[in-house]
């Protein structure tokens, strides 16, 4: 078959230079904060803070992905040190390989990102135990408590850390510029303060140290020891609900002063209130977990979509928030165990033990995805990240305002959600006329009013997100979206379905207006966009996020043995669908998968294997060594053959059929056809 060129996301890894979109901090310089924002050697910031797990990477893909991230205007990188990833056995610490954190922390530095370490002990992030290694459970203490023979076992740990990052502290002038102590913890502050004494004696000095905002605290931390962090996600693989869009994610998406969410982790933390500690509030409104996608569990798996994840940021910006800081910005795969275990979360293992997830995929359907592949919310974001950067010391001081109900419930259609952020007589206008799933109706003649200055008339267009600029850099107001002022330049984006009206402040109006690229303005300094340019605004041409053509190539594909008989499904402890066993997989449908015989071509990030097929869940062999697996949910199961284990001569596929009326929320995208068959499998290779 004639391969045929695609236009396509997939990303090349060239190391040229480029020009970057990502704000250049000076490792070292004063960092401080107040109750609005952090101000970094003296200017005001509203970052991007990008999760990335690097033990979930190989190491020698992390420049590259870290440069991915920076070019998607992420300007601050998170991660998690998992302690079961560094001390799997007892007394033995690895920092080899992709546990190499100091190796990451210098990668991080080099590309100019700070890095914000979330240092446990306990870090959920769908790992076995949560992150505490399976032989802390036979201690005889309670986890997660102030049992001096947990503290000790957590110094020891804290203690290994520091060994990876000393000189790479911010003021050292190297990138490590906060620690987040344990997760989504709800207990005594005392505990969490602890931690803290603990890191410090060990010699931690960092500006600054934060916590999970959620959930609330039974006592607080003393005020300004921990910045509480917030989020919000569009959906939940941890619902016990299978209904489509159940529970509370629909409050994500209504403007509101409330800073925490109310649906996450609910299989953990049970019903929440919208309630947080007395006095956070006197802190910078910042997020870690804002969902940039979410990932499936066997019993429910859901399907993000772009407009999800940007229409969260938009909200979260448009209530206050200076900070916004996704989970997960980048996808990975669990590392390989030294003791035979899987590094997952399942119903089993002795910790979080309520969801089961993939032994090895963490795509999370992440802005890149597990194999650093683009999924469009990459794009999407990349305007507002912009926009972050560059109107940061204007935006930063506007405080919210809520003209819309804060009470909206889900699917409500009766109002235009939007809010406006402002300071004396300049502000944003933040819209939101979308709702994951509930198809939210066009509103017709609206007429928005702040700062004394009424927007013509207008028609906001289902789905509708924007932000309009209002007495800002000489202009007026705009029905479309600023995204960058450099070089004496302002860049807007015409909003899809929003007729373009740009009033200057000199007296100029210019009405339905239309978009002429970067190389014409459309008066004096103002250049008007559409959304695909502006989503690629400074992309490099030819970096590591151009996107590039690539060809698309089928391979063959045998089945050589059928399904064996169908397993019962049951729930498991956590009273949800149990993923199949070990034993189970000896009755799965095999497929040979016959690659090209020159897989020299296979360098990094050069090409994936795209499988297509209909089933419950699938494995992927190589020499009968498992390299991926995947619960079906409508989108392909994916594998950069670039990480093929060397001399692999054969690949393998089984498939466990899908059967009817079982307890798994499986979304409208997925083929739901009982049984199982593989539709395609082809190679996506980049020039």
């Amino acid at each position: 078959m004639k391969p045929q060129l695609l236009l396509s996301a997939l990303l090349l890894t060239a190391a040229l230079s480029f020009r970057t979109v990502a704000q250049a901090y000076d490792f070292g310089c004063p960092v401080t904060w107040d109750r609005q924002s952090l101000i970094i050697d003296g200017h005001r910031v509203v970052p991007v803070m990008g999760e990335i797990h690097y033990s979930r990477i190989p190491a020698d893909e992390w420049q590259s992905e870290v440069r991915k991230m920076k070019e998607g205007g992420v300007t601050i990188i998170a991660t998690y040190v998992f302690w079961n990833h560094i001390e799997e056995q007892e007394g033995i610490f690895r920092w080899d390989g992709q546990r190499d954190l100091r190796r990451f922390l210098e990668i991080c530095k080099a590309e100019g990102l700070p890095v914000v370490l979330r240092i446990g002990p306990f870090c959920h992030g769908e790992v076995r135990n949560g992150g505490i290694p399976d032989w802390m459970f036979g201690k005889g203490c309670k986890l997660r408590s102030r049992e001096p023979v947990f503290l000790s076992y957590t110094e020891k740990l804290y203690r290994q850390i520091y060994s990876q990052i000393i000189g790479l502290q911010w003021k050292d002038g190297g990138p490590l510029v906060a620690c987040q102590f344990d997760n989504e913890y709800r207990g005594r502050g005392e505990y969490l303060m602890d931690l803290k004494r603990i890191a410090l004696d060990i010699g931690f000095d960092l500006p600054f140290y934060t916590r999970t905002g959620w959930p609330e605290l039974t006592t607080p931390v003393p005020f300004g020891e921990m910045l509480p962090l917030y989020g919000d996600y569009a959906d939940g693989f941890w619902d016990k609900d299978l209904r489509e869009t159940a529970g509370n994610y629909y409050k994500a998406f209504n403007f509101k002063g409330f800073r925490s969410s109310t649906a996450i982790g609910t299989d953990l933390l049970g019903k929440q209130e919208e309630k947080i500690n007395q006095g956070d509030e006197e802190y910078p409104y910042f997020t870690c977990e804002l969902g940039g996608g979410m990932a499936t569990a066997y019993h429910k798996r859901p399907y993000i979509y772009a407009d999800d994840c940007y229409s969260l940021a938009i909200v979260k910006l448009g209530s206050g928030s200076n900070l916004l800081g996704y989970y997960m910005y980048h996808g990975g795969t669990n590392p390989a165990s030294t003791t035979g275990i899987t590094m997952n979360e399942t119903q089993r293992t002795l910790g979080t033990a309520n969801n089961d997830l993939p032994v090895l995929t963490y795509d999370f359907q992440a802005p890149l995805g597990e194999f650093g592949q683009t999924y469009p919310q990459y794009y999407r974001l990349r305007p507002l990240h912009l926009f972050m950067q560059d109107w940061a010391e204007t935006l930063a001081p506007m405080e919210a305002s809520f003209p819309s109900p804060q009470d909206i419930k889900k699917g409500q259609d009766n109002c235009l959600r939007w809010s406006y952020r402002s300071l004396d007589n300049s502000g944003f206008i933040f819209i939101n006329n979308y709702e994951r799933l509930q198809n939210l109706s066009a509103k017709k003649n609206v007429r928005l009013e702040i700062c004394g200055e009424k927007l013509p008339k207008t028609d906001i267009p289902a789905g509708c997100m924007a932000i309009f600029p209002v007495n800002i850099d000489g202009i007026r107001y705009a029905t479309a979206q600023p995204v960058a002022k450099r070089d004496g330049k302002i860049y807007l984006m015409q909003v899809k379905g929003i007729k373009t009206v740009i009033a200057m402040q000199d007296g100029k109006t210019l009405r339905n207006v239309k978009p002429r690229g970067t190389a014409t303005p459309v008066y004096k300094n103002v250049y008007l966009l559409t959304q695909g340019d502006a989503e690629r605004l400074f992309l490099s041409r030819g970096g590591c996020c151009d996107e590039v053509a690539t060809y698309e190539t089928a391979v063959a594909c045998t089945k050589i043995k059928e399904a064996g008989p169908l397993r019962t499904i049951e729930k498991g402890r956590a009273k949800v669908a149990e993923a199949p066993s070990e034993e189970d997989w000896a009755n799965a449908a095999i497929y040979r998968i016959t690659l090209p015989q020159d897989s020299s071509r296979f360098t990094l990030h050069s090409t994936l294997l795209s499988i297509e097929y209909q089933g419950d869940c699938a494995r992927l062999y190589a020499d009968g060594r498992l390299i991926d697996d995947n619960f079906q949910y409508g989108r392909p199961f994916l594998y950069g053959l670039w990480r093929l284990p060397e001399g692999t001569k054969e690949l393998e596929l089984r498939i466990l059929p899908w059967q009817e009326d079982v307890p798994i929320y499986m979304p409208r995208e997925a083929d739901h056809t009982p049984g199982e068959s593989v539709k395609s499998v082809t190679l996506r290779t980049s020039e």
